[in-house]
This record gives C-alpha cells, sequence and structure tokens, in this order.
C-alpha cells in the first residue's frame, strides 16, 4: 500500500483534504500517552485483562502516528514544503 498525501480513490483534493492530519497525529499522541499510563496501572493494580487492552490499544495508537508522520511527509513534499495548521 502506497504511502501518500491522501488514499487513492478519496473524496478530498490538496485545497480540502480528506483527513486533517495534524489533529489525528495530536490525537494519536494523546492515546498513546493515555493508553500507556492506564495499562501501567492497571497492571499493578493486578488487572491484567484490561492492561493487556489498553496495552493493545496504545500500540495501535503508535502504529497510526507512524502512517500518520508518513502521510505528513508525503503531503509535506506534494506541496513543496508548505505549512498546516493543526486542522488542515
Amino acid at each position: 500500500m502506497p504511502i501518500g498525501p491522501q488514499p487513492h480513490g478519496r473524496r478530498g483534493t490538496v485545497e480540502e483534504p480528506y483527513s486533517p492530519l495534524n489533529l489525528r497525529l495530536v490525537l494519536a499522541a494523546f492515546g498513546l500517552v493515555v493508553c500507556t499510563v492506564l495499562a501501567v496501572l492497571l497492571f499493578r493494580a493486578g488487572w491484567t485483562v484490561p492492561g493487556w487492552l489498553l496495552a493493545a490499544w496504545a500500540v495501535a495508537a503508535a502504529i497510526d502516528i507512524v502512517v500518520v508522520q508518513m502521510r505528513r511527509r508525503a503531503r509535506k513534499r506534494a506541496e513543496g514544503g508548505r505549512d498546516h495548521s493543526l486542522f488542515e
């Protein structure tokens, strides 16, 4: 699957992107931190099953961060280095 500024066949354009990548990056980072902290607290309290579930969500958030960052780099290359606000 090629990682470009936007998935092929989506409705968005360069002017109106399909996904606000910067906002998605912030939300994924927040999810990673919260899930990691809660998973550690649950493991220390002896609740292993919920701890593993939150650890899995933390891994999913980390993967999402990597994918979003790759898409942001591709968008930056495609647009010549233009900066974007949080909601673009």
